[in-house]
């Protein structure tokens, strides 16, 4: 896994390449917690990840429930391959993914 941060404003994009497993996912967990609190609005740029295990959509669960109290908005730009991971996990039924 591969995670760079960029905040524009009180926006922070955060973008994954290669993979979001059962060894990385706690890292991703890690780096999204330490930044709560410091942004407006969050985007996960996942558009080069290559794959995404059943931890790291866990993860993307934990994130999207702990913004939703405060409204926080929240988008996931993913590319074909994950979109269709979330779609077969029903996760885009209760994710922003664009």
């Amino acid at each position: 896994m591969n995670l760079t941060k960029n905040y524009n404003g009180k926006e922070l994009t955060i973008k994954v390449t290669e993979s979001i497993d059962t060894v990385t996912a706690p890292d991703f967990e890690n780096e999204v917690m330490d930044e709560m609190g410091r942004f407006d609005s969050l985007i996960f740029d996942l558009k080069e990840l290559e794959y995404i295990s059943s931890a790291g959509l866990r993860v993307l669960v934990v994130v999207a429930k702990k913004l939703q109290p405060d409204n926080i908005p929240f988008v996931i730009k993913v590319n074909d391959t994950i979109k269709e991971i979330l779609v077969m996990s029903g996760m885009d039924t209760i994710l922003n993914i664009q």
